[in-house]
């Protein structure tokens, strides 16, 4: 996986291709999907969710620019892998999930991996985590209908937030860096999310 479908697509951060040889992609998914588990694809985890393909997961993880000291954001805990993975890069890091039982899901995980830097809680990640803000870099894993800006206002200095924005059938992957008051951006690929449901996302499933 890591070789053909991450390396082999432009991606080379060593602690980043480590931590993904070593993170067990095949616990996070369901039940009879362990076969599947290394395919350059999304695969379903219950609840209308999805556990992203690899090197979607590796490319925003790497956009994100960890060296292990940053507190992270990560909104849209889904399966876990992802903040599994934020964990073993960074020093701090909050997941919001909306659905419990997912969330629930991913917090037993987390455990049996001994990964304890991780923080799963339920609520409306579209509005952030104002306690532990501000952060060095959020990840958002669903697709919002634009930039809310709550999340822009939770990123310290430098900090970077990943997020896919567009309609509900496909999206732009984004950059936005904090300089200041002013935020840049960056368009880096079309990306297929499901929504991001809540306050400041889309309202209801169609």
């Amino acid at each position: 996986m890591v070789r053909w479908q991450i390396e082999q697509r432009g991606l080379h951060n060593t602690r980043l291709l480590a931590a993904l040889r070593e993170l067990p992609r095949h616990l996070f998914v369901q039940p009879g999907d362990e076969s599947f588990a290394y395919y350059d694809e999304p695969l379903p985890i219950g609840y209308r969710q999805t556990i992203s393909q690899p090197y979607i997961t590796a490319l925003m993880t790497s956009l994100a620019e960890l060296e292990g000291e940053e507190t992270v954001l990560e909104i849209g805990t889904g399966s876990g892998y992802q903040a599994a993975l934020l964990g073993m890069l960074a020093k701090d890091v909050i997941s919001i999930e909306r659905i419990p039982e997912l969330a629930e899901r991913a917090r037993k995980k987390l455990a049996d991996l001994d990964i304890t830097n991780v923080e799963v809680v339920v609520g409306d990640g579209t509005a952030g985590y104002s306690p532990g803000a501000p952060y060095q870099a959020i990840l958002v894993t669903a697709a919002a209908p634009s930039v809310p800006s709550v999340l822009l206002e939770q990123l310290s200095e430098s900090g970077r937030l990943i997020i896919p924005t567009g309609s509900r059938s496909v999206q732009q992957l984004q950059v936005w860096q904090r300089c200041g008051d002013h935020f840049d951006s960056e368009d880096i690929l079309p990306v297929v999310f499901v929504p991001l449901l809540g306050e400041y996302g889309w309202k209801e499933n169609p």
